[in-house]
């Protein structure tokens, strides 16, 4: 492949890639009653439970209002609890509950069964390959973010 047909397919690949797993997540998902954006809500507790949901919304890049409504589902579904903060009154940690457990196994073994339905056909080594060009790809964008191009040689001059 050309570099000018990466620059011209490379942006709109990935985006249609992200839309296309997320479709076939959504669908696999519901295999187990829930929905990805629940599924990713117990992963991130999962992963640090007793997360305010005010770190759990910003990590997920969500309204809170929106995180709320995921939230009132699963703890409705008796997936998750609210505690208070011991320090705090105002805020409430997030925690898994017992019957969470079984679930997230079960959704351990679907993550599983989707990243080797996406990698069929491809090499472990070029799967390896591929995570590590992804992560550097992920990074470069990051540090873009955090340190845009001139931004310390040409400041705008202030007055004032």
């Amino acid at each position: 492949m050309s570099r000018s047909s990466v620059d011209t397919n490379f942006l709109f690949t990935l985006g249609e890639l992200q839309r296309l797993v997320r479709l076939y997540a959504d669908k696999q998902a519901a295999r187990y009653g829930i929905t990805r954006a629940q599924w990713a809500v117990l992963a991130k507790i999962e992963r640090a439970e007793g997360l305010k949901q005010t770190e759990l919304a910003e990590q997920m890049e969500m309204q809170p209002i929106t995180l709320t409504r995921l939230i009132d589902k699963l703890c409705d579904n008796e997936l998750i609890e609210r505690r208070d903060d011991e320090t705090d009154r105002r805020v409430n940690r997030l925690y898994l509950r017992k019957a969470a457990r079984p679930l997230l196994g079960k959704l351990a073994g679907l993550r599983s069964e989707l990243t080797s339905t996406a990698l069929d056909g491809i090499n472990p080594a070029d799967a390896h390959r591929l995570l590590a060009q992804l992560e550097s790809i992920k990074e470069n964008v990051r540090h873009a973010i955090q340190h845009p191009a001139g931004e310390g040689s040409r400041k705008e001059q202030r007055y004032g």
